[in-house]
C-alpha cells in the first residue's frame, strides 16, 4: 500500500535531468526548493555499504515535473495539464499479472489504470512494459493508493520511462486527460469480471457480496442436518451476521470514496458496483442463552466443521462460547495445579478441544468433570510438558464459599467444601499479579471480588477497573509464587481504602 521508496545515486539524477556535474552544481544554487540529498538509508542486506550521497527518487521527480525547465523529465501526472485538452479515448481492458486494468488514450499517451491497492503494483506493470517493449504505447501506469485524495480515490504512478519510481497522482487529474469520470470498485467487488465488463456509460452493476471463507463454513453448518437445530440456528445466525457487516462496510467504503467532491468541484468518481441489498440486513442477534446453548453443543462435536465453526466464533464472539481466556501452565508435580489435574478425566478429542490445541502436538485429551473446561497436556517449550485449558466463566459452588486464593502461574481458587478450581476469567481478559509496570491487577481483585459475594456468579470483568481499590492494591503487590490469600485477608483488603499515593 502507497509509494514505494527508491533512490538515486549522483550519476543516476544527473541523468534523470539531463544536466553534467556542473549542471547539478548550478541547480543547487539555482532553485531555493531543489531536493536536498540525503545518506543512503541502511540495508541489512548491505552491511558493507559505504556512505553515499542520493537523493529520494520520488522528490526528485516530482520536483522536476513542477518546473519549468525540467518538467519535460519529471513525472508525466504531475506536469502542468494542457488547457482544453481533447477528450480521450477508451481502450478497453487489458489483463495484467496483478488484475485487469482500464485503457485510456489521451494527449499524453495511453494511461492504464490498475484496479489493485498492493504495493507496487504500478511499479511491477510499468517495469513489464518497458522491458517487453511496451507495445501498447502506455506512458504511465497508476494503481490504487488505498486512501481517499482531494479529488478521489488516491492513486500511485509509476511512469514507462522510468517504472522504478513511483509517485503519488491525482485521480481528478487522470479523469481531466481520460475526459469523463472514472469507475471505482470497493474492496469487496473489485471482481475481475465486474472490472473487464465495465464500459463507459454502463448503468452500475448491482452484485451480491461473495461469501467470505467464515461464511462458507458457517453456512455448511447451518445446513448439515447432523447438527443440532440449535446450533445450526447459532451458525446461521453468525453468518447473517458476517454478511451485514461486509454489506455495511462496503457501502460505508463507497460513500467515503465515491464522495460528491468538495465545495463546487465535483469528485470524478463512481462506483463500478455496489452491493445488492435486497435482502439486507439478514436477522442476526437473536436470543443469546439459545446461540449460546447452541455454540456449547458445537463446542462438544466432533464433526470437521463444528471444528471450523468454533475458529469463527473464537476470534468473532467469543462471549457466546462457553469459555474463558485460554491458560497455559507448566506441568509441576507437588503444586496447587497438580491437585486440580488429579481430577481431569482423559476423553476423545471434541471441537473444543481442536481449537484449544490449534497446530501443536497434544500428548492427551481431558475434560474436567466439575466445570466442563475442555484441557490438554502438551509439549511445551523445550519440550517440558505443560497444561492448556480454557478457564472457566464460573465455578459450581453447591453452597461452598471461597476459602482461599493461590497464587501460582494463575489463580487458583480453594473453596470450603475442599475443591480446587483455576480461577474464573473471561475470554479477552487474563489474570495475574504483582508489578504491572503502571498497570493494575484489577483483573484479579475483580474476580474475587464477585466470588467473595457468590462463588457461582459468573464473572464480569468489563468494568473490572471499578474493583475494589484495598483488593487490587492486594494483587499489585510482588506476592511470592504459591502464596495462599486466606477468606479473611482478602475480605480485610476489600474493607481496606485505597492507599494514598
Amino acid at each position: 500500500m502507497g509509494v514505494s521508496h527508491s533512490y538515486l545515486t549522483r550519476v543516476e539524477a544527473q541523468r534523470l535531468l539531463g544536466v553534467t556535474t556542473f549542471g547539478m552544481w548550478r541547480l543547487v544554487r539555482k532553485y531555493d526548493k531543489f531536493p536536498k540529498p540525503d545518506e543512503r538509508p541502511y540495508s541489512p542486506f548491505n552491511r558493507n555499504q559505504e556512505p553515499e550521497e542520493v537523493w529520494d527518487a520520488t522528490q526528485l521527480y516530482s520536483w522536476a515535473a513542477r518546473t519549468a525547465e525540467f518538467a519535460h523529465r519529471g513525472a508525466v501526472l504531475l506536469r502542468h495539464s494542457p488547457e482544453n485538452s481533447a477528450p480521450g479515448r477508451w481502450l478497453g481492458h487489458r489483463d495484467t499479472p496483478r488484475g485487469p486494468a482500464l485503457d485510456w488514450h489521451t494527449e499524453i499517451g495511453v494511461i492504464r489504470l490498475v484496479h489493485c491497492g498492493d504495493s507496487r503494483v504500478a511499479t511491477d506493470i510499468a517495469s513489464a512494459l518497458a522491458s517487453n517493449g511496451n507495445k501498447d504505447s502506455v506512458v504511465t501506469v497508476c494503481a490504487l493508493y488505498g486512501d481517499m485524495g482531494l479529488g478521489g480515490p488516491a492513486l500511485v504512478a509509476a511512469d514507462t520511462a522510468h517504472p522504478d519510481i513511483e509517485y503519488e497522482a491525482g485521480w481528478d487529474d487522470v479523469a481531466t486527460y481520460v475526459g469523463q469520470v472514472l469507475p471505482w470498485w470497493p474492496d469487496l467487488l473489485r471482481l475481475p469480471s465486474l472490472i473487464r465488463a465495465w464500459k463507459p456509460g454502463a448503468q452500475v452493476a448491482m452484485v451480491e457480496i461473495p461469501a467470505n471463507d467464515n461464511e462458507k463454513v458457517l453456512r455448511r453448518v447451518a445446513a448439515n442436518e447432523s447438527f443440532d437445530v440449535t446450533s445450526r440456528v447459532a451458525a446461521t445466525d453468525m453468518a447473517n451476521g458476517i454478511r451485514n457487516n461486509r454489506i455495511d462496510n462496503t457501502n460505508h467504503e463507497i460513500e467515503i470514496f465515491c464522495m460528491e467532491g468538495y465545495g463546487d468541484r465535483p469528485n470524478q468518481v463512481v462506483p463500478g458496483a455496489v452491493p445488492d441489498t435486497t435482502h439486507h440486513p439478514l436477522p442476526c442477534d437473536g436470543d443469546r442463552e439459545a446461540l449460546q446453548s447452541g455454540w456449547h453443543k458445537l463446542a462438544l462435536h466432533t464433526h470437521p466443521d463444528a471444528v471450523a465453526a468454533l475458529e469463527v466464533a473464537v476470534g468473532r464472539e467469543p462471549d457466546l462460547l462457553p469459555f474463558g481466556a485460554v491458560t497455559e501452565i507448566p506441568v509441576q508435580p507437588g503444586t496447587i495445579s497438580d491437585r486440580w489435574t488429579r481430577r481431569l478425566t482423559m476423553c476423545d478429542p471434541t471441537a473444543a478441544h481442536a481449537v484449544l490445541a490449534q497446530d501443536a502436538k497434544v500428548d492427551a485429551f481431558f475434560i474436567d468433570p466439575l466445570t466442563d473446561m475442555p484441557v490438554l497436556c502438551a509439549p511445551g517449550d523445550g519440550g517440558k510438558q505443560v497444561w492448556r485449558f480454557y478457564a472457566p466463566l464460573s465455578l459450581p459452588a453447591g453452597g461452598a464459599e471461597l476459602a482461599s486464593v493461590v497464587l501460582h502461574h494463575t489463580l487458583w481458587v480453594l473453596t470450603s467444601d475442599g475443591h480446587v478450581h483455576p480461577a474464573p476469567c473471561t475470554p479477552a481478559e487474563h489474570l495475574w499479579w504483582g508489578d504491572g509496570w503502571g498497570d493494575r491487577a484489577s483483573e484479579a481483585a475483580s474476580v474475587v471480588d464477585q466470588l467473595l459475594t457468590d462463588l457461582s456468579a459468573i464473572v464480569d470483568l468489563h468494568k473490572h477497573w471499578d474493583a475494589p481499590k484495598g483488593l487490587t492494591d492486594l494483587f499489585n503487590e510482588e506476592h511470592k509464587k504459591g502464596a495462599e490469600l486466606t477468606r479473611a485477608t482478602l475480605l480485610h483488603a476489600r474493607m481496606t481504602p485505597p492507599r494514598t499515593r
